[in-house]
């Protein structure tokens, strides 16, 4: 018996995401660039002094690791940052700016995650059909290209940015705006291009 191809698509809005990128938003870090900003949350006002292009370093190498930990082991051990519970460990060495700038945020940003988190898990117990909704599109991707999608992983972050769409965040990582994510048909159009990638 031949083996059937399978495909693993794991879908949250994980609470670690989630701090990374408030820290983001309240840091006054851009990169990365394309990437939109979180609802609910303030954004810092845009006469505010500029980011150093350390902390902004900082901050994607701990981003790249929180996203897709298995692709970016740290070279050196990590610690626990002080209030973030288990939610933040940085390298022991090479991450004292952005140690230093986040302590401050610690509540706003755990309480911000915490409800967002909390807003998806009451939306996919009340909606169901995670399963259902990926594999329609591989199903049409199939029908399109006439063979078999071929093994493959895919992480879906479903976060409340203020713009609609979808965006890579990692080789096997998207990030899906919460309101597109509901929307059966638009998020239907906007995985195809995803699966195609990757199958």
């Amino acid at each position: 018996m031949v083996d059937k191809p399978q495909w693993l698509i794991r879908e949250d809005a994980g609470t670690s995401v989630l701090v990374a990128l408030a820290l983001r938003q309240l840091l006054g870090i851009r990169a990365p660039e394309d990437l939109p900003a979180l609802r609910g949350l303030e954004v810092r006002p845009p006469d505010a002094a500029e980011v150093d292009d350390a902390l902004e370093k900082q901050w994607r190498e701990y981003w790249d690791m929180t996203v897709e930990p298995r692709a970016h082991r740290s070279e050196v051990p990590l610690d626990l940052v002080e209030g973030f519970d288990t939610l933040i460990a940085l390298p022991t060495t090479g991450a004292e700016e952005l140690r230093a700038a986040i302590i401050p945020h610690a509540q706003t940003v755990l309480h911000y995650a915490q409800r967002a988190h909390n807003r998806y898990v009451d939306s996919v117990s009340s909606s169901g059909g995670a399963y259902r909704a990926y594999a329609s599109a591989i199903a049409e991707f199939e029908r399109d290209i006439g063979r078999r999608a071929h093994s493959f992983e895919l992480n879906v972050q479903v976060l409340p940015f203020t713009q609609r769409g979808i965006w890579w965040i990692g080789s096997l990582s998207v990030a899906v705006t919460d309101g597109l994510r509901r929307d059966v048909v638009a998020f239907d159009a906007a995985m195809r291009p995803v699966i195609a990638e990757l199958a």
